[in-house]
């Protein structure tokens, strides 16, 4: 069974390289809409795969991070990345340029990160994430599926490579939430949200 909760957050970028003058050579912004698709085959202590309750926790605040940001790729013009950390205080910085495809690769590892690291308490099982799809604007999106996350030919993600800014880390409910699922630190899910 799979089930889906969808998240939102606007932010800018600049997607260097692709056809498009308009989205290669201007920083512009989207408000997207990402749909973080969950699957097993068991349901857990309340007849539920995931309560939707727990995914207002960790995987929100890491999705809403992108929120009011600016997204940065870390091959972009190096003038071009400090300015805008210079005059941002809420940045991403990605190892990908921030297209709908990668953004969607990204957040698919990070929600994988997020169910790896945690502690399941309510008799969740065998929870995976079954693709991510970033709708970049209402008639485009991109959908990730496991293969697409890890696929070489697409260019190998390394999650140390994410740096969220200082501002974003001081809003997180627990400010070493990046490092801590980094370092695989076990996140037990509350009895009660």
């Amino acid at each position: 069974m799979i089930i889906r909760k969808i998240f939102k957050f606007e932010n800018a970028h600049i997607v260097r390289g692709c056809s498009t003058q308009r989205c290669s050579e201007n920083i512009h912004g989207h408000s997207y809409k990402v749909e973080v698709l969950l699957e097993s085959n068991y349901l857990d202590d309340g007849q539920m795969i995931y309560d939707f309750g727990l995914m207002k926790r960790s995987i929100k605040e890491l999705i809403e991070a992108f929120d009011h940001s600016i997204t940065l790729w870390s091959g972009d013009d190096k003038g071009y990345i400090e300015d805008m950390k210079r005059h941002s205080s809420r940045w991403v910085e990605l190892p990908v340029s921030p297209s709908a495809e990668q953004f969607s690769r990204v957040i698919y590892l990070m929600v994988e990160r997020i169910l790896d690291s945690t502690g399941m308490v309510n008799g969740e099982r065998n929870v995976k994430v079954n693709s991510i799809i970033v709708h970049e604007t209402d008639t485009g999106y991109a959908q990730s599926f496991k293969e697409d996350a890890y696929s070489k030919l697409m260019g190998i993600i390394n999650l140390n490579n994410i740096v969220f800014s200082k501002q974003i880390q001081v809003e997180w409910s627990n400010r070493f939430l990046w490092s801590d699922l980094l370092e695989n630190k076990l996140m037990e899910n509350p009895r009660k949200v």
